[in-house]
């Protein structure tokens, strides 16, 4: 397995910049281990019964990329050696190499990943859902991690509605490049709130009755099951961005408002 040069940053973020080709990069930060309340509490304005029961859920530390997949980093995925699937390499509709990419599968989206981990000899994923929410909140409990409320000059949604003390803004109509709103979490991931949708591992339940507590992926036997995704995106509304927010779609469906982002395993050592 290659080796792991591990940068810092300021405020002592750990990360690494996986090179895809001779001027292109995958910065992955480095998430670290804890324990949060994972769900929304009753109170919380736009609340969803499957956003309950809120229940603790403790996270081995992993790396995160710092933003989504972007269509220059899936042009040159999708034209490494296939694994399952065929990869269309531009397949969004709001075309731009620094831009989110979307209207993928969660099957194309894991075929990603399976291309990327055979290239670099890391193990790349999807993360679960956990892990996504565990890293969107960054230590916060409010429904965004800016705080209670969300405008359009922090992230990039459907500014005709509101939410909580929040204003009316600008409705883009179109997904942004990644990092736009320079709005980093405590982690240091960008646009965890908007832009696109993000597919995670699990297939979806109705409510956290019965979901793992240590992090992991929530599977069925049902390969055909509907899959999570999270964030929000460019044309929803501010409460589908909340933290605590779950969205479901059928793991071949594909839309200009769904992208992702990967994981991949940190050593316990760091």
């Amino acid at each position: 397995m290659p080796e792991l040069v591990i940068r810092r940053e300021r405020k002592r973020t750990r990360y690494f910049s996986e090179k895809l080709g001779d001027r292109l990069g995958l910065d992955m930060v480095l998430v670290p281990s804890g324990t949060f309340i994972m769900g929304s509490p009753n109170n919380e304005p736009d609340h969803s019964d499957d956003e309950e029961p809120q229940h603790e859920v403790t996270v081995a530390q992993f790396f995160m990329g710092r933003y989504p997949i972007t269509q220059a980093q899936w042009g040159f995925v999708a034209r490494l050696p296939q694994v399952n699937r065929e990869l269309d390499p531009t397949p969004s509709r709001f075309n731009g190499g620094d831009r989110p990419v979307e209207q993928v599968s969660w099957y194309e989206a894991v075929e990603f990943c399976d291309r990327l981990s055979q290239h670099t000899g890391k193990h790349y994923r999807l993360p679960s859902e956990a892990e996504w929410e565990y890293a969107c909140r960054a230590g916060t409990m409010s429904p965004f991690h800016f705080g209670e409320t969300i405008t359009p000059d922090l992230a990039n949604y459907n500014g005709d509605y509101t939410y909580g003390d929040g204003l009316k803004g600008v409705y883009r109509k179109e997904t942004t490049p990644v990092g736009s709103f320079g709005f980093a979490n405590a982690f240091g991931l960008y646009d965890m709130h908007g832009n696109v949708w993000e597919w995670c591992q699990d297939h979806w339940y109705s409510n956290y009755e019965g979901a793992p507590t240590d992090g992991s992926a929530w599977l069925s036997d049902e390969e055909d099951a509907n899959r999570t995704l999270r964030g929000g995106s460019w044309n929803y509304a501010p409460w589908d961005c909340r933290s605590a927010y779950r969205n479901s779609y059928s793991p071949d469906n594909r839309n200009d408002s769904f992208g992702f982002r990967v994981v991949c395993s940190a050593p316990r050592t760091l």
